[in-house]
């Protein structure tokens, strides 16, 4: 059986993957990779901790979330044995945004983790209109646990990330999920990842946090891709 290896979004926590992983197939083998919330580690540093947690005596797809797609591609480039495949939901090789919205985001970065994370900014960047109160609190909850400086400094690693000539050198499969009404990573994100890889892509409707407000649709789309690989 191939086991997933879950690369969380930037709180880093692995706790906003549970209603995904209950709605995968009973008996899927996953594990969530935690990301250190006091120490300040780039993109190279963190794919230290994905190295840890790859197995290395079986067969494993990883599935990155947003920020993580990047490491997901940066691992994969080395064509590490055992792996068969990449799952990018929400993902992005470059900056997901441009010009002067990211030269803002920037700007911004190193003061909007200070305070928790307000509901109107999770509805409408992360989670989507009608996002559940509980599902606003596990954001929240997850954020907390970062410290700030940390947060900032994953976003500015965002901002600033360049993966285009690793995804180049992939050799397995991609599965590339994009949320239909994210207002995160745009379509422009996707267009990136397809002039370099151009037969990926799945379209779900849903926001930013897809694996969190669509999670069976996600899992059944994960699922089949999963077990087409050889």
């Amino acid at each position: 059986m191939t086991k997933l290896v879950l690369l969380p979004g930037m709180d880093g926590t692995g706790e906003l993957f549970r209603d995904f992983v209950a709605a995968l197939p009973e008996g899927t083998d996953t594990v969530a990779v935690h990301y250190p919330g006091d120490r300040r580690l780039r993109y190279p540093g963190l794919l230290e901790f994905v190295r840890a947690a790859a197995p290395e005596d079986k067969p494993f797809c990883l599935v990155a979330e947003s920020f993580s797609t990047p490491l997901a591609i940066l691992y994969a480039a080395t064509n590490p044995p055992n792996l068969k495949g990449i799952v990018l939901c929400a993902g992005f090789v470059t900056s997901p945004v441009w010009g002067w919205r990211r030269t803002l985001a920037l700007a911004l970065a190193q003061f909007i983790f200070w305070l928790p994370l307000p509901r109107f900014f999770i509805e409408m960047f992360l989670a989507g209109p009608g996002a559940s109160s509980a599902l606003i609190s596990a954001v929240q909850a997850a954020s907390s646990w970062v410290e700030p400086e940390i947060m900032a400094g994953r976003a500015r690693d965002v901002l600033t990330c360049d993966v285009r000539a690793e995804m180049a050198k992939v050799n397995v499969p991609i599965l590339y999920l994009q949320a239909a009404q994210d207002k995160m990573v745009g379509p422009v994100s996707l267009e990136v990842a397809r002039s370099i890889k151009p037969e990926m892509t799945v379209v779900v409707d849903g926001p930013h946090l897809l694996f969190q407000r669509e999670p069976v649709l996600s899992a059944e789309v994960v699922m089949k891709f999963v077990q087409g690989l050889a």
